[in-house]
């Protein structure tokens, strides 16, 4: 662990990173300037809820708040753990930081949300963790699930909040009743465009945390972010999304994992390309293998023929809307072919937030009958979304 004693000195890094040369973005986070936070944390005890997007600059939060004597108490991991190398859906279990000795509770296995006696002896819970603003991606399901916990144990909840990469545009249906679970918490579409503490701003005002109950809330703002801002993450948010372009296409692609269909996990481009082994009209061809952050990839050691979206630069899959062409055209040629496309319909129907996607795809309707499908509710959630706005559009 780097050892620091002053605020300035973090401040001084963050200054020297932001301005390196590197890929990354401005240095937009809150956690880059301790000066807007730490006279919040000092004299408290701590829970972190953190993974390895937690940065200032080049170090972990974790390191940084320690180095400037702050006590952390404890750490709480999300889904791929406190340093973000398990598969999706692994579960992930308590433990020991070995480079600080801090306890890890996980909040994604058996227990998803803090119990009650992991925060008894603290007296704030701080979240910094990086979202790529799509509904299913399961960060904002945490966060939600900490605020309840927070909630009801009368703990206050400090969110360092951090840009939105995909949080330039609003698309997809709306998770409707009865079809909550961890992918898909509250009624918001696919792709949401809040970053998480406007996120946190709505779960409280909309008084999703159920219960009458409402977290006593605290969101430090990223300086200069506008959602209109090009944003490239510093550091992988999971395995599974290993850069910019993956960060773009997932939430158009992630359809595909309730389907028969890789998305190129068990490759070096997940979610940069699709395919399946009897698409054989296709150009590209890929072969899943297990790896880091795919210990048993779907179409594991099967030859795929699809397509490779990993050629085009970043910058092509910024779209304003999800692309729907890749789902629909798939499912018309394997269909065509008697394989069962939708092999995980209950899974799909969970990520859709609805089981209308599908139903409109099975009964070939076409991309601007599924979109009109949604406008209505997508139109009552761009005007209800305008009231947790921290950042101009």
């Amino acid at each position: 662990m780097e050892t620091r004693n002053e605020p300035a000195d973090v401040a001084a890094e963050t200054q020297e990173n932001s301005s390196s040369g590197t890929d990354a973005g401005p240095a937009f986070p809150a956690a880059y300037h301790p000066e807007s936070y730490l006279p919040v944390l000092e004299g408290k005890t701590l829970g972190l809820v953190v993974n390895q997007t937690s940065t200032v600059g080049n170090t972990h939060l974790v390191d940084t708040l320690l180095a400037l004597g702050l006590d952390v108490r404890r750490i709480f991991a999300p889904e791929h753990g406190f340093r973000g190398e398990a598969d999706a859906g692994a579960e992930i279990t308590d433990g020991v930081d070995t480079r600080t000795n801090l306890p890890i509770r996980s909040l994604y296995g058996r227990n998803k949300k803090p119990a009650e006696s992991d925060l008894a002896d603290l007296d704030l819970i701080v979240f910094d963790i990086q979202d790529v603003g799509a509904r299913f991606y399961t960060y904002i399901s945490t966060l939600h699930y900490v605020m309840e916990s927070a909630a009801r144990a009368g703990k206050p909840v400090l969110i360092l909040d951090r840009p939105n990469p995909n949080g330039h545009y609003v698309d997809g249906p709306i998770r409707k009743p009865g079809f909550e679970s961890f992918v898909g918490l509250d009624p918001i579409p696919v792709v949401h465009g809040l970053t998480v503490g406007e996120y946190a701003r709505m779960v409280n005002g909309e008084g999703w945390l159920g219960e009458g109950l409402r977290c006593d809330l605290t969101v430090i703002p990223c300086p200069g972010y506008t959602h209109e801002a090009v944003y490239e993450l510093p550091v992988a948010p999971s395995p599974n999304l290993p850069n910019q372009r993956s960060i773009y296409l997932y939430p158009s692609l992630c359809f595909f994992e309730g389907t028969a269909l890789s998305v190129g996990r068990g490759t070096n481009r997940q979610f940069q390309l699709y395919g399946h082994p009897q698409l054989t009209g296709a150009p590209d061809s890929f072969t899943p293998r297990p790896g880091p952050g795919a210990a048993d990839p779907k179409l594991n050691g099967q030859l795929c023929h699809g397509y490779d979206l990993s050629k085009a630069p970043a910058a092509t899959y910024r779209g304003s809307r999800i692309d729907l062409t890749p789902l629909l055209s798939t499912y018309q040629v394997l269909t065509a072919q008697g394989q069962t496309f939708f092999t995980r319909p209950d899974f799909f129907d969970l990520l859709a937030g609805t089981d209308d996607l599908r139903k409109m795809i099975e009964a070939g309707r076409s991309e601007a009958e599924i979109r009109d499908s949604w406008s209505a509710e997508l139109r009552a959630y761009r005007d209800m979304r305008k009231g947790y706005l921290l950042y101009p559009e």
